[in-house]
């Protein structure tokens, strides 16, 4: 019995072994042919040339994802994205134009181009640690090393950014056209001007990060400025081409306490007084002859309620002036910029609900995060990623739009799956006319330019029009339908009445946002994404059976808000 047992046991440990033999020989076997297949992939997304790991190009027109969704993630509700005919069936796929192709997929290549970013960002630093620094001949006159804070900033006029472009040539190119006189490069890609020399000097070797567009350069380092004196500009150049009239104001109650700095000029123009206040680097210029003040709007001298030109006009005359008429100011935004609010930066504790931002493309949703960074403080995020945003100073577009550090995230998806992942959305609505022409700019010419005419009058823009009209109704009833906490801001709203707008978004997110940060975020409000004024074409792009289509969708979204009791659309939408 006993010598049994015992040969069982040993065949038993036999097939021990065995079995791990065989399970490791099935999982290495597995690895080889998983491999095989990502190899094979990866040569046919490359087209088995040398350029086997170039990023296939981001398409130029996307549809909606939702357009591609099966209709059980819909949640049976009733879309009508791009490619898909009225009556809410599916469109046949020989119907849609080949350039509509999924937003799903213009999302992965625009990730996997941020991955080769960051990568190529990573191994950046070792390649300029071993390359010898060059010298670069510059257009201004090299000052020298100086500190840098954020809370207390050395140069306190301008400031851009350019993670991708900045040499110092731009950078003292910016600051000269805008009547400074010194230039400061920090951490490679930012640009600081000002009209004083800084007076905290350190080493060179502090200043050991090059421009990200000009290898060689110094661009200043960590909390380190690498200033140029500009040169000056040549005779009869304008000078202040950025100042800017905001209107006739009443005096303020404390004049003391509502301006920083006062100068009297027995000749005082708008010219001369704009040109005192860019000196003292301050944002704006009060004109009342032959007194110049300077400072910041505040609650003191908030610029709210404007009065009528004649006064400010019979003020600044040559005649006699009534002594109620001295009473009022001409007010201009100088080219120094409100630097009260430009700080920023990622979430200090993990946020516990996720916002979105969420407006139909050409809405206007770069700008909102623009004057939301302004006012709170803090980074946006983005469902997608943009290089020319975040090259902009944009720094939340790379963060991982699910990671808690942004307050709150810019999205266009409006599938009932895609709604259900936020706890709560600022709902961004425009003008369905100004939307489509927007994003159609934008898909043509880029951000900041101008679709030509040949684009208008092509076979695109009627396509265009049709797919993505129904896009635009859709994406507001799909958010008012599955958002769990909406608040609807209208677009046009927000650029007439901005302080008090501004003030219920901030307060929505719970930011807490001063009234010296809004009125700051108030004065800087254009940002660096504004087209250059309107293109006037000579034709009306919006045919009648266009404007028919979109009528509709104005009345069927503006029915939908009144229903849910949000404020309808503005009047100057509504089809007459």
């Amino acid at each position: 019995m006993a010598k049994a047992f015992y040969r069982l046991q040993r065949f038993l440990r036999r097939t021990q072994l065995l079995l791990l033999f065989l399970g490791v020989a099935y999982i290495m076997a597995g690895s080889v042919l998983l491999l095989q297949r990502a190899s094979l992939a990866v040569s046919q997304r490359g087209g088995g040339g040398a350029g086997g790991g170039a990023v296939p190009p981001v398409p130029s027109l996307p549809v909606p994802p939702q357009a591609l969704e099966p209709p059980a993630l819909r949640g049976g509700h009733s879309h009508r994205g791009p490619g898909a005919r009225r009556g809410g069936g599916a469109a046949d796929e020989g119907s849609s134009p080949r350039w509509l192709v999924s937003r799903n997929l213009e999302i992965r290549q625009l990730r996997r181009r941020w991955f080769h970013s960051l990568m190529s960002e990573q191994d950046g630093p070792r390649a300029e640690r071993v390359q010898p620094r060059r010298k670069v001949r510059h257009k201004g006159t090299y000052v020298g090393c100086f500190l840098d804070d954020s809370k207390d900033r050395a140069l306190k006029g301008s400031v851009f950014y350019d993670f991708r472009k900045m040499t110092s040539t731009l950078c003292q190119d910016t600051c000269s056209e805008s009547g400074y006189q010194f230039a400061g490069l920090e951490f490679g890609s930012e640009c600081y001007c000002g009209n004083h020399m800084p007076q905290s000097r350190t080493r060179e070797e502090e200043c050991n990060l090059d421009c990200r567009g000009e290898k060689g350069a110094a661009c200043g380092g960590v909390g380190r400025l690498s200033v140029y004196k500009v040169e000056e500009q040549p005779a009869g150049h304008k000078r202040y081409r950025n100042a800017r009239y905001r209107g006739c104001f009443r005096r303020p109650a404390n004049v003391s306490a509502a301006f920083l700095f006062h100068a009297a000029q027995a000749n005082l123009t708008s010219q001369s007084c704009v040109a005192v206040c860019t000196d003292k680097e301050l944002p704006l210029a009060a004109l009342r002859r032959p007194d110049c003040f300077c400072g910041y709007a505040s609650p003191q001298f908030s610029l709210h309620q404007s009065d009528g030109e004649s006064r400010c006009a019979t003020a600044n005359g040559s005649g006699p002036t009534p002594p109620s008429d001295r009473e009022f100011y001409q007010v201009y935004q100088t080219p120094v910029q409100d630097s009260r609010c430009m700080d920023r930066k990622f979430l200090p504790e993990k946020s516990s609900q996720l916002v979105a931002l969420s407006s139909f493309p050409g809405a206007g949703n770069t700008w909102v995060r623009h004057l939301v960074e302004l006012a709170t403080g803090y980074y946006t995020g983005s469902f997608y990623f943009d290089g020319s945003l975040y090259n902009k100073g944009f720094k939340g577009e790379k963060d991982y739009w699910k990671s808690g550090r942004t307050i709150c995230v810019k999205t266009h998806e409006s599938g009932r799956h895609e709604i259900e992942m936020y706890d709560a959305a600022i709902l961004l609505i425009r003008n369905p006319y100004r939307c489509l022409m927007a994003e159609f700019n934008r898909k043509c010419a880029g951000h900041l330019g101008y679709a030509s005419e040949q684009h208008w009058r092509s076979k695109e823009w009627p396509e265009f029009v049709g797919s993505y009209a129904s896009w635009w109704a859709s994406h507001v009833l799909d958010w008012l339908r599955f958002g769990r906490r909406v608040l609807v801001v209208h677009y046009e709203e927000l650029q007439g009445a901005l302080f008090p707008t501004l003030r219920a978004i901030t307060s929505f997110l719970s930011a807490g946002a001063s009234e010296e940060r809004l009125l700051c975020a108030e004065s800087n409000q254009d940002g660096h994404f504004k087209r250059p004024g309107a293109r006037q074409r000579g034709f009306d792009p919006f045919t009648p059976e266009m404007r028919r289509l979109i009528d509709g969708h104005i009345l069927e979204v503006d029915r939908a808000l009144r229903e849910r009791n949000h404020t309808g659309l503005p009047s100057e939408y509504l089809p007459r």
